[in-house]
């Protein structure tokens, strides 16, 4: 197999290969439609509120094979999902938009970094924050963003990412797609219930200040117990999980999405032999 854009040993594989992340995927995707033109796209093109595991499954799919696939498997899979947004189209936004593209990067960055930490209560030094946030500009630039839109360094990005917070305008269209994505139609019911009041909290919990406000959720002293309880209970028991089991999600998700990518090719084989 050939190389992949990354190494084992790289920090974006290390942090990224945890699957407890996709448990913070509630706080990244909702800080990303925070910003007006994300949210009118997904709110316009978006399946999320008719198939959220599906969501689920094609965004994992991608980041898993962006960070852990091959060289070739990352840029074909990137290669479809730019031509897939090059439909996503309104009055006022376009998917292929680079300063959405950076934004869509820098969530996934702060929200990963900052509940890994959280998660295994360390904390990265400036040399690590750097190191990662270099890795992870290729959520936008290998979907067509040029890199210099990116901020340079980390220190250009927190005071990108702080200016973000600050400026951002929550509306009407956001509230309507956290309320798809936190209250999602899913297959059992009650039986689902636990699990979405502790995703519901994590997302709260990880949300900028300023973000959660402007999404009206409430946040008493006794939730931000309920989630100071919750993390600490993830922190204990998780590290201690077996790595094969820590990192199932990430097996699951790249053996599914290759095998989309080899039917993929094969059908692009068979047009290209008739």
């Amino acid at each position: 197999m050939t190389e992949g854009i990354f190494k084992d040993g790289d920090l974006i594989r290390v942090i990224t290969q945890e699957g407890a992340l996709i448990a913070a995927g509630g706080a990244a995707s909702l800080l990303q439609t925070a910003h007006p033109k994300v949210a009118q796209g997904v709110y316009d093109h978006s399946y999320t509120a008719d198939d959220p595991a599906r969501r689920l499954r094609n965004t994992m799919g991608w980041l898993y094979v962006v960070q852990f696939g091959t060289k070739e498997e990352a840029e074909t899979l990137s290669a479809l999902v730019t031509k897939g947004h090059d439909s996503i189209t309104g009055p006022d936004y376009e998917a292929n938009d680079p300063e959405l593209q950076v934004w869509v990067a820098a969530t996934l960055f702060a929200v990963a970094t900052q509940f890994y930490q959280v998660l295994f209560r360390r904390k990265f030094s400036q040399a690590e924050l750097e190191e990662f946030y270099q890795q992870t500009k290729i959520y936008a630039t290998i979907l067509g963003c040029p890199e210099g839109r990116m901020p340079e360094t980390y220190r250009d990005f927190r005071e990108y990412y702080a200016g973000m917070l600050n400026s951002l305008r929550v509306n009407d269209v956001s509230r309507a797609v956290a309320e798809q994505v936190l209250h999602p139609r899913l297959p059992g019911g009650p039986l689902g219930a636990p699990g979405l009041m502790m995703i519901r909290l994590l997302t709260a919990g990880l949300m900028p200040e300023p973000i959660r406000v402007q999404y009206g959720w409430k946040w008493s002293r006794a939730r931000e117990v309920r989630f100071r309880l919750l993390v600490a209970l993830l922190g204990t028991v998780y590290p201690r999980l077996p790595v094969r089991i820590r990192t199932l999600p990430r097996d699951v998700y790249l053996r599914s999405t290759r095998k989309m990518l080899s039917k993929v090719n094969r059908g692009q084989a068979i047009r290209v032999r008739s």
